[in-house]
């Protein structure tokens, strides 16, 4: 967790700067533009991240699969797992600053 200068915690936003490093938001104005275009992007990392979960559970169930398609659906839930933790950070962050 992070803490602006006057020690409240800051919101993990579902993206990174261009070396990787987490970014984070000061407000405590959850309609804030910069608050919805998060809530936007974490909607559609979701929504992603279940299409990529219903794909690799039909192609798992295929008698056979090739390597480069199994190497593509790990690549993808592997992609989507992070999203998703990356989230469930965020909002369990905004959770503990709650209380």
């Amino acid at each position: 967790m992070m803490f602006d200068g006057k020690g409240r915690a800051m919101r993990l936003l579902p993206w990174t700067n261009d070396f990787g490093a987490p970014c984070w938001l000061s407000t405590t104005n959850p309609d804030s533009r910069i608050a919805r275009m998060a809530d936007e992007l974490e909607a559609a990392m979701i929504a992603s991240a279940e299409e990529v979960l219903a794909e690799a559970k039909e192609l798992l169930a295929e008698s056979v699969v090739g390597e480069q398609e199994l190497r593509f659906a790990g690549t993808r839930l592997v992609e989507s797992l992070g999203d998703t933790l990356r989230i469930a950070a965020s909002r369990g962050g905004r959770l503990e600053g709650a209380g």
